[in-house]
């Protein structure tokens, strides 16, 4: 059985702006090894994969997104903020799902793939935006946000459920179910 091939880019953080470009080389997998099904912070596939950076320093505190290749996995959920609350949340047509998150929270990067994917497939029926607790607390503090990530659906500019924690995509499934039209 062939090994399917696997890219790895890694991005840099903004601390390390002025160091040299990350290089990544990552040796095929055997396929008997289970490949992660979605890009977390590491990448552990066993020990026949390598993350080598050419510039000799580990990559703490970069982000490692994998994929594999030929197929699309860019999945970007746009923003909200408190100035375009009103118009994309409040007055939307379709129901709506806030993520609220933060940049340093380690579940809300787990789970921000599952979102960007619920974006794509429930495209036309659901708007998926994402919120930074950090930038914008007074929406938080509205709507209560004491844990992160925190997803909300909204219909008709009303807050109609509420999903705490880095979950599984199948409870996300069932909660937006109810609201969405099929």
């Amino acid at each position: 059985m062939a090994t399917s091939p696997l890219a790895v880019s890694v991005a840099k953080p903004a601390a390390a702006a002025s160091s040299p470009a990350f290089a990544v080389s990552v040796a095929a997998v055997a396929p008997q090894r289970r490949l992660l099904p979605q890009c977390y912070r590491g990448v552990r596939a066993g020990a026949a994969s390598r993350l080598v950076l050419r510039s000799g320093r580990a990559a703490r505190g970069g982000s490692v997104v994998c994929a594999a290749q030929g197929q699309d996995t860019s999945f970007q959920v746009p923003d909200v903020t408190k100035s375009t609350w009103q118009s994309l949340v409040v007055e939307s047509e379709l129901p709506v799902l806030v993520e609220f998150w933060a940049s340093w929270c380690g579940p809300c990067k787990m789970i921000d793939p599952v979102i960007g994917k619920l974006s794509k497939e429930y495209e036309g029926k659901l708007n998926c935006y994402k919120l930074n607790t950090d930038e914008n607390p007074d929406i938080a503090t509205q709507f209560g946000i004491r844990s992160i990530p925190t997803m909300m659906i909204f219909k008709n500019g009303e807050k109609k459920e509420t999903v705490i924690g880095a979950v599984p995509e199948s409870t996300l499934v069932s909660s937006i179910d109810k609201y969405v039209e099929r």
